[in-house]
Parts: C-alpha cells; sequence; structure tokens
C-alpha cells in the first residue's frame, strides 16, 4: 500500500525533500463548479450582478490564490509559476470553473491548481450571495497532470462526471461551455510531450454550452480519436459567439490535431471558419473540400457548410459540421489521411504524393 509522502517514519508532518528530482514541465489541471440558481446564471452572464464584473474578479483571485498557495497549504513549496489560466463556463444552475496551473521544477503544480479553482469558486460565491446565499461550491477536483517520473496522470471518468476517453497508456479533459480566461506566462513550452500524438475535440454549439442540446458529435470524435491511438482533450464545448477563445485553448497545448464540429453552417452566428482562418498559417483546402464533397453525395445540403482546414504552427485544424452524418464523413476523409499528414507537419513521412 501507498505510503502517504508527507508523514515521517515516527507519524509527524513533514515538507518532503525534492532537491534530488529532476526540473521538468509541470502541468495541473483542477475543475469545480459554484452550485446555484437559474437567476444568478443569468445575471452572471449578463454581467448584471450588484457586484459588477464577477467573472473577472473571480479570475484574478483565483490567479492570486495560485500564486499564493504555499502560505495557504503549510506543507506546499514555494514554486516559481510560469503560467495560470482561470476559465468558466455554465450549466442551467451552476457556474463551473477550471484552472491550469504550469511550472519547471522538481513537483508539480497539482495544489496550485487546485487552490486557484477554490479560491475563484469563493470568490463567485461572495460575488452572488446577495441574490443566493446558498449558492454551494462543490466537486472541486484534479482533473489532470503532467510531468515529473511518473508521466501522465487524468482522473478516471465515471458515468455521473464523464472527463475525456483516451487510451490506456495516454492523455485528458472536458470543459463544458468554457469562456476563456486570462493568464499570467512567461512559458511558450509545448504542453505535451512530443512523442505522444495528442488531439484536441472542440464543440460549438451555444445549445450544448447552456445545457439545452446534447452533444451528438464531441463524443464519437473523442471515441474514434483515441481507437486511433491519440491522447485526447476534450470534448471542450463552446458558446458559438466564443468558439474564438475555445480554438484559442484548444491551441494552448500545441496538440498534433484539433478537430472542430458545428459552427460552419450560413446562420449569422456560425462563425467557425471565420475564428479558424484567423489562426491558420497554410489552408489544406483539399481536406475540407473532399469532406463537403463526400456529404453532399448524400445530402445535398452538405455543399453549405463552410468548414476550413490548414496548419497553425506544427498543429492541424479541421472543421466538421455539427451533425452526425456530418462527423461520420468527416473521420471517413480524415482517418486514412491522418497518419501521412501528422507524419509530414511534423518534419517527416513521404512526399511522394502530397
Amino acid at each position: 500500500m501507498s505510503e502517504l509522502s508527507h508523514v515521517d517514519n515516527e507519524g509527524r508532518a513533514r515538507m518532503v525533500d525534492v532537491s534530488a528530482k529532476d526540473d521538468t514541465t509541470r502541468i495541473a489541471v483542477a475543475a469545480g463548479e459554484l452550485r446555484t440558481t437559474a437567476e444568478v446564471v443569468a445575471l452572471v452572464r449578463a454581467d448584471n450582478m450588484p457586484k459588477a464584473d464577477v467573472l473577472s474578479t473571480a479570475r484574478i483571485a483565483g490567479i492570486a490564490g495560485a500564486k499564493k498557495t504555499s502560505e495557504l497549504i503549510p506543507l506546499c513549496h514555494q514554486l516559481a509559476l510560469s503560467s495560470v489560466r482561470v476559465e468558466f463556463g455554465f450549466t442551467g444552475t451552476a457556474i463551473t470553473i477550471e484552472a491550469t496551473a504550469k511550472t519547471k521544477g522538481p513537483t508539480g503544480v497539482e495544489m496550485e491548481a487546485l487552490t486557484a479553482v477554490a479560491v475563484a469558486g469563493l470568490t463567485l460565491h461572495d460575488m452572488v450571495k446577495a441574490v443566493d446565499p446558498a449558492a454551494t461550491l462543490t466537486d472541486v477536483r484534479l482533473l489532470t497532470k503532467e510531468g515529473g517520473k511518473h508521466g501522465h496522470w487524468e482522473r478516471p471518468a465515471t458515468p455521473e462526471q464523464p472527463e475525456t476517453t483516451i487510451p490506456q497508456q495516454d492523455d485528458e479533459n472536458a470543459s463544458a461551455g468554457a469562456v476563456a480566461g486570462e493568464e499570467f506566462s512567461e512559458d511558450t513550452e509545448p504542453e505535451f510531450d512530443a512523442v505522444e500524438r495528442s488531439a484536441v475535440v472542440l464543440v460549438s454549439s451555444t445549445g450544448v454550452a447552456a445545457g439545452t442540446r446534447v452533444d451528438t458529435t464531441g463524443p464519437v470524435l473523442v471515441e474514434w480519436l483515441a481507437d486511433l491511438g491519440f491522447s485526447v482533450r476534450g470534448p471542450l464545448v463552446y458558446a458559438d459567439d466564443d468558439i474564438e477563445y475555445g480554438l484559442a485553448d484548444a491551441l494552448r497545448f500545441e496538440p498534433a490535431l484539433v478537430i472542430s464540429t458545428g459552427g460552419t453552417g450560413a446562420s449569422p452566428t456560425d462563425a467557425t471558419p471565420e475564428a479558424t482562418l484567423a489562426l491558420l498559417e497554410r489552408e489544406l483546402p483539399g481536406v475540407a473540400e473532399a469532406i463537403r464533397q463526400r456529404g453532399t453525395a448524400k445530402f445535398p445540403l452538405a455543399a453549405l457548410s463552410r468548414g476550413v482546414a490548414g496548419l497553425a504552427g506544427r498543429s492541424v485544424i479541421v472543421n466538421l459540421p455539427g451533425s452526425p452524418g456530418g462527423v461520420e464523413d468527416g473521420i471517413a476523409v480524415l482517418e486514412p489521411l491522418l497518419d501521412h499528414l501528422l507524419a509530414q507537419v511534423a518534419g517527416g513521412g513521404s512526399h511522394d504524393n502530397g
């Protein structure tokens, strides 16, 4: 049985000596939620609370809390944090919180991420208590951690609390309706090990983000990519108006592949192609057109999809329609291409046919 690391042989609390450990990039993601009323959620989203600018205040508090972790938790080490990010999302009766902390050093940043969530959540409570004094901060938990000799760890998914579907040996998280947060950062190193094939699934749907619709596409893509051996993060769900933040969130760990679903049509709120084009350095028009053609052969209205594909750095981004059929078409086109495409983007692979 594993022993408690912060207890010595005589049962006394101790601070672990980490001086012999190697410095490695450490990342931790934690989450929680403030359960409240639908009225409060609506007021916060509209920035209409008596104490204004609720989310910005809670975000700054969460970042400050992470930086003060060693003063709050007595046996934690002082860390030189290189990045802390706090994000919020919404369900019908809750505000969700996700915090990501990063450092390069001999010990992990799990407590910093958890403290950021807790302090941000308590600040949210302070900001909404005039309307709902019964609001409850709950489910503060670690989702994933990276770095050190143990590499990647991810919280096991449960039916009540689905996280990310991954292959047995691999990677990471889900955040419903997340809205991108501010961060302080002096580090631009990749967040995933370069030998891993990492992917992010991003869903653009205002209904799914608000909890009024069921996501019928994101989980399908996550399962497919996991079966192909990818380390998958997601599905990350963003409202249509927030998709630019979703793409920025998806790219922050520099994954090999980002697949979005939804927001590609002609509706005034469909903004995924525009948000994607703003990030692309090179387009892959043939990929997007092949997906469109496959869909149009069965369903003429598939021609209305404006999805694009291309490269942002060494990350491949592909937009798929927001329907199960559109995702099915995308999978059929992408599966035979992915290995060759990703190998070329990474600097390898044959160029005979591309």
